[in-house]
């Protein structure tokens, strides 16, 4: 009985989701016609055009310094600015690059360093803040790989002037034209669509986020709510607690930064390891806040809590996973062989099937809703690509391999936070962390061993351990297994692709043989679902997501 509910109940959390992903497009759609070409331009107005306040321009490097990034923060069109390069790097070679890139442009560049690396990304801000920069009244902040506009100061401080009511203005973004990763080359793309649909629409309809780079803050803001949380996820939270003061935030689409993609699929899944426990902390330490604050409204909350509860859900997913495909069928599950004829000989497969008492909520409705709410995650790549139909299969294809495949990992990371409390801000271009997680430590008593390397696991969790590789790999063989008994073609294609991803950590995406098996996990799922429309043969569809968050 718990296992039929918590199944239905995830049911209903899946086809929420699926019909938020839809509400989005949908009212993306309607700003789309709404908007007016010149709409609230503070441009258009010579007052503020003519007014250049000073702005701090701070750019934080953590053992990842990119000269390119930085040279298009000293070349902006616009007179007074001061780049400071908030620099935590503990490397020594990078160290060294900062201060060569700082005497390059003396008049124009100021190095920050502390004394330590507490509070991650937002104490290195709350630093830099408190004890270099006292003049300027907005800062802007720009990540380590970030391509700043030369205009982006010039246009970004308008809308400041312009509002006194708006507490920051953030910038859209694309991924970089020039990233020569083929990774990056493959799945860039998504970045973009995801920006153009899921960001303007805020400014009417819901909760404009502070997305931590590419934008330009006031600093009365910074000082009135006693500067950045100090938590992995302290750009969220920090515009959550300007809002409850009153200031907004407003996203403009016409200044466009650049940012890389990451160059490999370990730095991807580095970095979504550290969205993982950074959301986990937000949720823990900021929901209540949220949910209770009088002055943010129930659309702005739940515009919030339904992007930001996507990762820590997955590991109610992976359960679901276990419960659909392993606890269900062992409780429930009745023999049904399914013979096969091929050239005049008969083969009968051992499978199951659930009881048919169970296979009431396999309607056809149940199946038109599941279809819709596979299909919501991605409608907006299917309708920014479908006039390219080979482009969208391949994208959809290579996200299925990467994105889709996502799930046991996340799952580790959310047990993680759990099991822990913290939540380590990993720089994704950063090698120097990994390598911390793999130093040994003594070893302990024999009968206290299994109970250590649990701790290990679940303490570290990151990407580059073994034991997360070999957990991901396992969990992929134990589904594979039961997808072949309970003939689930399209989870099996998901199978394959848990299985892929570490594989693709240590191979490369580059691979000739990931490059085979990449098309594969997709080819199963959309091969499936047609299938699973199928009652007579038995095979009952079942729910999952792509998973996007980027």
């Amino acid at each position: 009985m718990a296992g039929a509910a918590f199944f239905i109940v995830f049911i209903e959390i899946g086809w929420l989701y699926g019909f938020y992903n839809i509400g989005v497009v949908l009212f993306a759609g309607i700003h789309r016609r709404s908007k007016k070409i010149n709409e609230a331009s503070p441009a258009s107005r010579p007052y503020f055009a003519n007014q250049t306040p000073a702005v701090a321009i701070l750019y934080t490097t953590y053992n990842d310094f990119v000269e390119a990034s930085a040279e298009s923060c000293v070349h902006q069109d616009y007179s007074n600015f001061t780049v400071y390069l908030l620099d935590d790097s503990t490397d020594p070679a990078y160290r060294r690059r900062v201060d060569a890139f700082a005497a390059k442009y003396p008049e124009r560049v100021r190095v920050v360093r502390r004394p330590n690396r507490r509070g991650f990304k937002a104490g290195n801000l709350n630093h830099a803040l408190a004890k270099a920069v006292h003049q300027e009244p907005f800062f802007a902040i720009a990540d380590a790989d970030e391509i700043l506009p030369p205009d982006f100061l010039q246009k970004m401080t308008l809308h400041l002037l312009a509002d006194p009511a708006c507490g920051f203005v953030q910038a859209n973004h694309r991924c970089n034209p020039n990233a020569s990763s083929p990774l990056a080359k493959a799945l860039g793309i998504g970045i973009d669509i995801h920006w153009k649909w899921y960001q303007p629409l805020r400014n009417k309809f819901g909760f404009v986020m502070f997305l931590g780079h590419g934008a330009v803050l006031r600093r009365k803001c910074w000082e009135v709510v006693g500067g950045f949380p100090e938590i992995v996820s302290e750009d969220l939270a920090y515009a959550i607690r300007i809002r409850e003061r009153g200031w907004r935030g407003k996203f403009v689409e016409d200044v466009v930064c650049y940012e890389d993609f990451p160059e490999s699929i370990r730095a991807f899944r580095v970095r979504h390891m550290k969205w993982t426990r950074g959301t986990c902390e937000f949720l823990f330490r900021e929901a209540g806040r949220l949910i209770r604050s009088p002055r943010i409204s129930w659309v702005e909350k739940l515009d919030i809590l339904f992007p930001t509860l996507n990762l820590p859900l997955t590991l109610f997913y992976f359960l679901f996973m276990i419960n659909a495909n392993l606890v269900l069928p062992a409780i429930l599950g009745v023999p049904h062989p399914l013979t096969m004829v091929w050239r005049n000989q008969e083969f009968t497969l051992p499978t199951y099937t659930l009881h048919s008492g169970f296979s009431v909520i396999y309607s056809a409705d149940f199946f038109a809703i599941t279809l819709l709410t596979f299909l919501a995650p991605v409608l907006c790549f299917i309708l920014e690509l479908a006039n390219r139909p080979l482009r969208l299969f391949r994208f959809l294809s290579h996200s299925t391999a990467v994105y889709a495949a996502l799930t046991p990992l996340f799952a580790v990371g959310v047990i993680s936070y759990l099991f822990t409390g913290k939540a380590t801000f990993l720089v994704t271009g950063d090698r120097s962390q990994a390598a911390s997680s793999n130093v040994p430590e003594p070893k302990p008593p024999l009968g206290k061993k299994w109970r250590a390397e649990l701790q290990t696991f679940l303490s570290r969790s990151h990407p580059d351990q073994k034991s997360v590789q070999a957990f991901e790999i396992f969990v992929g063989l134990v589904f594979a297994f039961t997808c072949l008994l309970l003939i689930q073609v399209s989870f099996l294609g998901l199978t394959i692709a848990f299985m892929l991803l570490p594989i693709m950590h240590r191979l490369s995406w580059e691979h000739r043989m990931i490059q085979r098996f990449v098309y594969l996990p997709f080819i199963l799922i959309i091969g499936g679902l047609f299938l699973g429309s199928c009652a007579a043969f038995g095979m009952q569809p079942t729910f999952f997501g792509y998973g996007f968050h980027f």
